[in-house]
C-alpha cells in the first residue's frame, strides 16, 4: 500500500479520540516535530481542507508516546520516484 498511514490502526484509534482521520493524525504528529516541514499531497479541495484541519489537532504526551512507539522498520509512503531506501548499503 502506498499510503499506509491512512489505514494504520493505531493512528485511526487516536483519530477517533480527536475526531479526525488517521491521515490527519499523521500530519498532526509531523507538525508537532521540531524542524520538520510537512508537505502532504492533496489535489482535491476536500483533501486540502482535511490537511489544513490537521493544524487544529493538539497532541498530548500519551498521543506522542503512542505514535513514537509505532514500528520504525516500515515505509508509510513510497512514491514511485523514490530511491530504493531499503537497499543493502
Amino acid at each position: 500500500m502506498r499510503f499506509r498511514a491512512s489505514s494504520d490502526a493505531t493512528l485511526a484509534g487516536l483519530g477517533r479520540k480527536h475526531g479526525c482521520s488517521a491521515a490527519q493524525m499523521a500530519i498532526a504528529w509531523l507538525l508537532d516535530q521540531a524542524g520538520v516541514i510537512v508537505t502532504p499531497k492533496a489535489a482535491r479541495p476536500e483533501s486540502q481542507k482535511s490537511n489544513l484541519d490537521a493544524l487544529g489537532i493538539r497532541l498530548d504526551d500519551e498521543d506522542r508516546a503512542t505514535i513514537a512507539a509505532l514500528p520504525k522498520d516500515q515505509r508509510f509512503v513510497r512514491p514511485p520516484f523514490a530511491p530504493d531506501w531499503d537497499a543493502a548499503a
